[in-house]
């Protein structure tokens, strides 16, 4: 492991050290399945001390959660990797079996152990030792729930990831971070006024935000370890809609700062302002492609909003959507195949999804307002805002649409969603 994946992990740990504010309201709701559920079976790990977090709970609860898997009940405890039975397995109809153990050390450390078998094949596929403390056990869970994901669907696993959001309750708005299963809530930002566009830095240490606490929109940085933040971007007229270019040392940003809403890009700390879009006709919401290469925006260059792809120093931009007149927030696929974006047809808001070589779209969502589409860091999942009640909640569905997910918070709207990326191990 690199320092700098040594320094990372050191990151997650103190933040999950900070002041938490348990699942408590978070909900989350589950229809619809992939195209074949994989029988899979968790043993209980054998722990040698009581835990509060269970690691083989949390592993069933993510699987299942995915859609991807059917999980076979089982209360036996397996600890031993050359002892297991594969035909008396087989007969519970479990293609596959995960098994394992929490050990106790010293200075109140732990060392999570897990191993998974093919029972079809009668092998042993993966196995993995995790250190861990009180406080990053249930880290380790969704590590070993990536790994089970991976090895069985070919897929890199999204348990580990971690989601900000905004939540609203009365007059006080919230930026909140947590798991990307709604445990380990923390608050980053607490304000009387709206907190929007939170955004992720590639390496999910640092989170960009527009924060209306002057009395006008700031584009802010906050530190995720140190609470530390600094001011990006407070420029004459609106200041909005960050995002992080792929290597972290640059945002692109929506400004009005001369009247007109144009793209432009900042460094990281704050220097070196580029204009990119000139003109009269607005251009706003920019997102840098996963290469570097391109941004992609929107614009009513054409008449009504529409978006455009623009090379990262410039030039002329190239519409991308023609369907419909009125497309917004582009948002790219981690492989930079795909884009998310929201439109309006027939009256109502809703989220598409672009192959960006063919063309082809395909709807993702079935309410009447949308917005705030976010990525997976696999892909796999996209993550956007809607109403439910007359109260703002979160869903998340897979790019083929089989499988969704429904997050709230009772007493509370959440809003603006941002899918973190992954965790270096």
């Amino acid at each position: 492991m690199s320092p700098f994946h040594q320094f990372l992990i050191a990151c997650f740990a103190l933040l999950l050290a900070l002041p938490l504010y348990a699942r408590d309201g978070i909900r989350i709701e589950i229809s619809g399945v992939g195209a074949r559920q994989i029988p899979v079976a968790i043993a209980t790990f054998a722990v040698e001390v009581p835990l509060s977090q269970k690691p083989s709970s949390i592993i069933r609860a993510n699987l299942e959660r995915s859609g991807m898997f059917s999980i076979i009940s089982t209360a036996e405890t397996s600890t031993d990797p050359d002892s297991v039975n594969f035909n008396l397995w087989r007969h519970t109809g479990a293609e596959a079996l995960a098994i394992g153990q929490v050990k106790s050390m010293t200075g109140g450390r732990y060392e999570v152990h897990y191993t998974l078998f093919d029972i079809i094949r009668q092998e042993q596929i993966s196995t993995l030792t995790i250190p861990a403390t009180e406080n990053t056990l249930r880290l380790s869970a969704h590590r070993i729930s990536d790994d089970i994901y991976e090895k069985l669907t070919g897929i890199k696993g999204i348990f580990a990831t971690r989601i900000a959001y905004v939540t609203k309750t009365g007059k006080e708005y919230r930026l909140e971070i947590s798991d990307a299963d709604g445990y380990n809530r923390h608050i980053a930002l607490r304000s009387n006024e709206p907190v929007i566009s939170p955004a992720w830095s590639p390496d999910g240490t640092k989170i960009a935000y527009v924060s209306f606490e002057a009395r006008k929109p700031v584009v802010y940085v906050q530190n995720l370890v140190t609470r530390q933040r600094s001011i990006i971007a407070n420029y004459r007229g609106s200041n909005s809609a960050p995002s992080w270019s792929p290597d972290g040392s640059k945002l692109a940003l929506a400004l009005s700062r001369d009247r007109t809403t144009q793209v432009y890009v900042i460094n990281a700390d704050g220097t070196g302002l580029r204009q990119l879009t000139r003109g009269s006709s607005i251009s706003t919401e920019p997102q840098f492609s996963p290469d570097g290469e391109y941004i992609y925006l929107t614009s009513d260059i054409s008449g009504s909003p529409q978006i455009y792809q623009l090379g990262v120093n410039g030039g002329d931009p190239r519409r991308i959507t023609f369907t419909g007149n009125y497309n917004i927030s582009p948002r790219l696929s981690p492989d930079g195949q795909h884009m998310a974006f929201i439109t309006r047809r027939d009256g109502r808001f809703q989220l598409y999804l672009m192959d960006l070589t063919t063309g082809q779209e395909r709807q993702l969502s079935d309410s009447s307002k949308v917005e705030s589409p976010s990525f997976s860091p696999s892909g796999q999942f996209v993550m956007y805002a809607t109403e439910e009640g007359r109260r703002d909640t979160l869903s998340a569905v897979s790019t083929d649409g089989h499988i969704r997910q429904k997050i709230s918070v009772p007493a509370s709207d959440i809003r603006e969603p941002s899918w973190g990326p992954f965790i270096p191990e």
